[in-house]
């Protein structure tokens, strides 16, 4: 079936009669369901290879849809709608969800609050303040992203290092009881106003000096909410306690306090640590067996992105915040124990050949730490420190994940596609190439080239288990009644085109992308019709955007 003008659809609403369905028709068996309700069809994907999202193989359909939800699956040749999607020779998926998205700053602007950038990937849901960090006024925040229409629905989590630094700022200590129940005061008022789960940064400080009972106490409260726990780990290599031990942290907390733990951008970061993910498959597997719902996410690349500070400085020279540390840094012997830390964390990452910087203009953005130091004639962590002392933008791309351990850690079924990315101006640095090209880049690189995993499988890991692990209500499958977000893509020409020097690059392959009934991307283009909206765990309705 061929492309119809809207002059010729219209005629045939007139001519014909527009024949419309019964909400809930489907069938694999995809005879013509019963027609009755007589509202008109908004929109008809037409002629797809379905995937469904539930992991099972493709299957061909029309997806029907009426305002924001799919009413009926099944074969719609009779029928007739507002609006047509032809897809005949595509797939048809539900919309893609990250569940690691750094795009707050992006979406919150204006200019970018449509998310092409996000629509070019099939992304249709991204949730945001991860790594224990973001605003803690759900609420504020919310009013902050609907100031501008949404390209994307967005999903909020609280994070328990912006929740620490509120009530003990930077400080390296165990809160009081008082304390403790301020902070648990914060996750429930924020989890009353609609937010999924806790985010942790343990890596991080001040995330980093808590003791796992202070996050098992939080994790609670998020429990009482039917929430969930997503951890980067306190340690992805081997700078404290190793990344198994990490691992089992996240597993604790979920296990004690009773809700989906997730190991967020899940990697072995490092020589030091190279071949772990075996180890770790087997921890979470056996955690799993009894009874503790843990999952994962990871990004389809072998390179992680951080700050220079994140990576290699102690977390004890930055206890007391940045005051602090200049001063730690001015006093002559501790200056010289830092760099000693400085030392052998550079090493755990691979050496100074692979870091690096995404930005500091164009003396630095896309050179490494050794092309900088071998210019100066000068050790590579004392150019790091000069750089973290400078106030120099130090934003790093780290190249110290083997791929061995990135497939055994993509091939588990409990592995969700994640994109730890952000949504940068058009341009500027050289940010990592995730944030334009992870999901086109699963499916090409590990579905179609290596055939690590098979198609339903990744769709899968994009739409369903995200869903299910965060309790996205009615989202991650297409099905009757569920939100029409869904994504339609040519597996022949889906790639990513950003790499690591040139990575402001859209992806090719994703055709048509629809948000809660909206047309958002067709034929590839942004349409202006921005259908996101700000979710709300549990609510009684979702925070709809002003468009």
């Amino acid at each position: 079936m061929t492309d119809r003008s809207p002059l010729q659809r219209r005629i045939g609403l007139v001519a014909l009669g527009c024949l419309t369905l019964v909400a809930g028709a489907v069938g694999t068996a995809l005879s013509v369901p019963q027609l009755s309700d007589e509202r008109p069809l908004d929109l008809i994907i037409r002629g797809g290879r379905l995937l469904d999202g539930s992991g099972n193989p493709w299957i061909r359909a029309d997806v029907a849809i009426r305002g924001e939800r799919i009413v009926a699956v099944g074969n719609f040749s009779d029928s007739c709608a507002k609006d047509e999607i032809e897809a005949t020779g595509l797939y048809v998926a539900p919309g893609f969800i990250d569940t690691h998205s750094h795009a707050l700053g992006g979406l919150i602007t204006e200019e970018r609050s449509g998310a092409a950038m996000l629509l070019s990937q099939g992304l249709t849901t991204v949730l945001i303040n991860p790594d224990g960090g973001g605003g803690l006024d759900i609420v504020a925040q919310r009013n902050e992203l609907l100031a501008h229409s949404l390209g994307v629905n967005v999903a909020q989590m609280i994070g328990h290092g912006s929740v620490r630094r509120e009530v003990l700022g930077m400080e390296d200590r165990v809160p009081t009881d008082e304390e403790l129940e301020l902070m648990r005061t914060i996750v429930r008022n924020g989890m009353e106003d609609g937010a999924f789960g806790l985010s942790s940064g343990l890596f991080y400080a001040p995330g980093s000096y808590a003791e796992l009972d202070e996050v098992i106490e939080l994790a609670k409260v998020v429990a009482e909410f039917g929430g969930a726990y997503s951890a980067h780990i306190r340690d992805e290599a081997d700078y404290t306690i190793g990344v198994v031990a990490a691992v089992d942290e996240v597993i604790r907390v979920a296990r004690e306090a009773g809700l989906p733990g997730v190991v967020t951008h899940i990697k072995a970061l490092g020589p030091n640590v190279w071949g772990e993910s075996e180890t770790i498959v087997e921890h979470l597997d056996g955690a799993r067996v009894e009874g503790v719902e843990m999952y994962a996410d990871q990004y389809p690349y072998a390179a992680s992105s951080t700050g220079i500070s994140a990576a290699l400085l102690p977390r004890w020279s930055q206890a007391g915040g940045s005051e602090a540390q200049a001063r730690r840094f001015a006093d002559r012997d501790t200056r010289a124990r830092i760099r000693e830390a400085m030392v052998d964390n550079l090493a755990r990452r691979g050496g100074a050949a692979r870091i690096q910087f995404t930005g500091g203009g164009p003396a630095m953005e896309g050179r490494t730490l050794q092309s900088l130091a071998d210019e100066q004639g000068a050790d590579p962590v004392d150019v790091a420190i000069e750089i973290i002392n400078g106030g120099l933008p130090g934003s790093v791309i780290s190249f110290n994940i083997h791929v061995d351990d990135l497939r055994t850690l993509m091939s588990q079924p409990w592995t969700m596609t994640s994109s730890d990315g952000s949504l940068p101006p058009i341009g500027v640095g050289k940010p990592h190439p995730r944030s334009y090209g992870t999901y086109p880049r699963k499916i090409r690189k590990y579905v179609l080239e290596e055939r690590l995993i098979t198609l339903s499988a990744a769709i899968r890991s994009m739409t369903s288990l995200p869903a299910a692990a965060y309790r996205l209500a009615n989202r991650g499958f297409i099905r009757p009644g569920s939100f029409s977000d869904i994504v339609v893509f040519d597996l022949e020409l889906i790639t990513d085109r950003a790499t690591y020097t040139n990575p402001h690059q859209y992806s090719d392959g994703i055709r048509h992308v629809v948000v809660n009934g909206k047309v958002a991307l067709r034929d590839g283009k942004p349409t202006g019709l921005d259908g996101g909206i700000v979710l709300r765990r549990n609510g009684p309705s979702d925070w709809h955007s002003k468009s």
